[in-house]
């Protein structure tokens, strides 16, 4: 049995270039799955919040948890967008890519935790 009786997933990926290092694809799929980690952590804690009615203004609280649900997808967004584009330049022998969601991300993530805090003390 070849490789094309099953082709890989996405052949946008794997159709050109050269296989890289085995140790690199698998180091890439980690982090793929590091930031599925996290998009899923991210929407837990919306739902606890939510789920939990800690105490916060109600619109404050919904807000919240609407905030991490979208880092959430956000981050899972970029868990494939990043692992496509870093096993892509691995396989044409491209400069790596700089991921543009950890920012925002992060910055959201910040304003979670000040609201939540501000939201606390009030």
């Amino acid at each position: 049995m070849t490789s094309e009786d099953h082709p890989r997933f996405p052949r946008s990926v794997f159709d050109g270039g050269e296989d890289p290092d085995p140790r690199f694809s698998l180091a890439n799929e980690r982090t793929f799955l590091a930031w599925i980690r996290t998009g899923l952590a991210f929407v837990a804690a919306g739902l606890a919040l939510e789920a939990l009615q800690v105490p916060l203004a109600p619109w404050l609280r919904v807000t919240v948890a609407v905030g991490l649900v979208l880092a959430g997808l956000a981050a899972t967004a970029q868990a494939w967008l990043s692992w496509v584009r870093t096993e892509r330049a691995m396989r044409h022998l491209t400069p790596l890519p700089s991921s543009g969601l950890k920012l925002p991300i992060a910055v959201l993530l910040g304003l979670v935790g000040l609201a939540v805090l501000v939201g606390l003390l009030l």
